[in-house]
């Protein structure tokens, strides 16, 4: 983006960071950081409930929409990432979004698939998603295994091997 920015007469690439995005180990914001990109809602200390409050106020039909992270925050550390898995596990994430789940995750380790959703969500999806069908479709993405995370859906989960 740099180059395009500076082609187009922008100092800066600007990105959405916010301040509680900081709380987190995410490397992608450091990575950007180097490159030169800004974060001016981080910069001035401005919260994701902030920027919620803000953009409800502003009349956004978008204020309380679910985060979405960069999908290669759905990879273990030290697993390769391709396009094909990138797609793959998008792919994942869009066919259980218009199942109507909303908040969750579909995380990938090498060839299988681990379905994360708020715990109070789990018994209902058990109960009324057409699991076989569930399965058949990831495997025609490219899983192999499919699984659901039965801890429930946290924001970066795949941090914990950090502590």
């Amino acid at each position: 983006m740099k180059p395009l920015a500076l082609k187009r007469g922008y100092p800066y690439v600007v990105d959405g960071v916010n301040a509680d995005d900081l709380q987190d180990y995410r490397p992608g914001i450091q990575a950007a950081k180097e490159r030169g990109a800004r974060s001016p809602l981080a910069e001035i200390g401005v919260s994701k409930a902030e920027v919620r409050e803000i953009s409800r106020s502003l009349g956004l039909a978008w204020w309380d929409k679910p985060a979405q992270p960069c999908l290669s925050s759905r990879f273990p550390y030290g697993e390769a990432i391709t396009v094909h898995k990138l797609q793959r596990v998008g792919r994942a994430e869009i066919y259980l979004r218009q199942l109507g789940y909303s908040n969750l995750r579909v995380r990938s380790q090498e060839d299988t698939a681990k379905i994360e959703l708020p715990a109070t969500e789990i018994t209902q999806f058990v109960q009324q998603v057409n699991l076989p069908e569930l399965v058949k479709t990831f495997q025609k993405l490219g899983f192999v295994y499919v699984t659901l995370d039965l801890e429930g859906y946290r924001s970066g989960k795949l941090n914990q091997v950090l502590q």
